[in-house]
């Protein structure tokens, strides 16, 4: 039978203090309920179904052009109600997986190991945590299966002293799911309808029910507060700090690196502490990264070095270039190999030419650079009259003197070298000598202004 998977994110997630819904608070960069849905389509199911509620229009905003399915959930009567909202949208012939919007972190192999359990009666995901004060144990019958879910509140002694809790995923068919359903009430103190009831209905009628554990506590961890929202994202990176390790990446500190997206590194790759990645990352061989950098949507060539602080993206960079410190690469950029961006520089929209450098305390935006350049401290490209943006041309093996303002747009013939100090608005004849400046004079017998007693 075709897979069918429902993703329960409809909860409000008071504890979190938050106006923004529980689902969409950020992991490692990213939604919460993104990471679930990330996993859930490793798992290639014929459909995904999310039941929302609470900031319902903000959640289907944020996940606008994802292959889903959505069902509102206008009252939060409890897990069954919700999952009782999308049994009209599920297939008589599915298997059913029921997921958590605000469990992120569980991994596609144990949800594969869930569903094989499930065969043609209930599997249950458990866990053991540290601390399994306030879950539902699992006990278990003398074969191993599942005999019943028991709360926190109604368990003995001899309860609260199992570890194994209630992970609160099932696989199922959709034909027993749906019948089961329809026997569940809601005669509790919270007048809810809870899924935890699937258990006990299973045994009532002798279907087998079998507990699939994870392989660490972590995967069936929620987000219900601030706190385990952060301790979740150190152990989100604590595995992405392991995965670079094992191949063969050189961490100055695994407990001080972010991975807020993919990060893709060739060999002997090193890292030093503090560096923050978003988006998609590419390394290369051999590539430096120094401290406190954070890089966004950037691919970094062979041989290069990123030296501290400096701030990267939605660029490409090649091979053997040197930028930093406190370099900064905004939208749009193309670095050939060899080139130099220093202290203080930033370039936004433009390329670089192999071998070209600009070592301190310089703007090059919307630019066309070519090779060998030499850009001076303090020069501007000025690319923006109020109304559009112009390019400035600098062609192959000029050189740029300190504090020079280029006025786009402008073409710096090949060859051309701009002395320091001048305001290049003009066009300049390939390699001559240009200079834009005021003539320098001094006036004999000046004094400076004095204020009146």
């Amino acid at each position: 039978m075709a897979l069918e998977i429902l993703v329960l994110a409809a909860g409000v997630g008071k504890r979190m203090r938050s106006s923004l819904p529980k689902v969409l608070q950020p992991l490692a960069g990213r939604p919460l309920l993104a990471h679930v849905l990330a996993t859930a389509r490793e798992l290639s199911p014929r459909k995904v179904i999310v039941v929302h509620g609470h900031g319902a229009e903000a959640v289907r905003q944020a996940f606008n052009g994802e292959n889903v399915e959505w069902v509102l959930q206008d009252e939060q009567l409890g897990t069954a109600h919700a999952v009782m909202q999308a049994m009209p949208q599920v297939s008589p012939d599915a298997d059913v997986l029921i997921l958590y919007g605000d469990v992120p972190l569980t991994r596609a192999a144990t949800l594969k190991r869930l569903l094989e359990a499930a065969d043609d009666g209930l599997a249950v995901l458990t866990a053991e945590p540290a601390d399994p004060a306030a879950y539902g144990r699992i006990v278990r019958d003398g074969g191993g299966g599942v005999a019943k879910i028991v709360e926190e509140r109604d368990a003995s002694p001899a309860e609260r002293a199992i570890r194994e809790i209630n992970a609160g995923f099932y696989a199922l068919s959709a034909r027993r799911l749906s019948a089961w359903l329809k026997k569940i009430d809601n005669r509790n103190a919270q007048k809810e309808y809870y899924l935890t009831e699937l258990v006990s209905l299973a045994v009532d009628e002798r279907v087998p029910v079998t507990a699939v554990k994870t392989d660490a506590a972590w995967e069936a961890a929620g987000v219900n507060t601030p706190r385990e929202l952060a301790e979740l994202e150190r152990e989100f990176q604590r595995q992405q700090a392991g995965r670079l390790l094992d191949a063969g990446v050189r961490l100055a500190d695994p407990a001080r690196i972010d991975v807020r997206g993919a990060l893709e590194c060739g060999r002997e790759v090193a890292i030093d502490v503090n560096c923050v990645f978003e988006g998609r990352v590419t390394l290369g061989d051999g590539v430096r990264i120094g401290p406190n950098c954070v890089l966004r949507n950037i691919s970094i060539a062979a041989g290069t070095q990123v030296l501290a602080f400096c701030h990267l993206e939605d660029s490409t960079v090649g091979a053997r270039c040197r930028l930093g410190p406190y370099a900064r690469l905004r939208p749009g950029n193309t670095l050939l190999e060899d080139v130099h961006v220093g202290n203080f520089v930033e370039v936004k929209a433009s390329r670089l030419g192999a071998g070209s450098k600009a070592n301190h305390l310089t703007y090059l935006g919307d630019s066309e650079i070519g090779a060998r350049v030499n850009v001076g401290a303090g020069t501007i490209t000025c690319n923006y009259d109020g109304a559009a943006k112009h390019r400035t041309v600098i062609e192959d093996d000029c050189f740029i003197g300190s504090d020079a303002t280029l006025v786009a747009p402008v073409r710096i013939a090949q060859g051309s070298y701009i002395g320091a100090g001048s305001t290049i608005n003009k066009n300049t004849p390939a390699g001559q000598l240009t200079v834009a400046r005021a003539k320098q004079v001094s006036i004999p017998g000046w004094k400076p202004p004095r204020k009146k007693a």
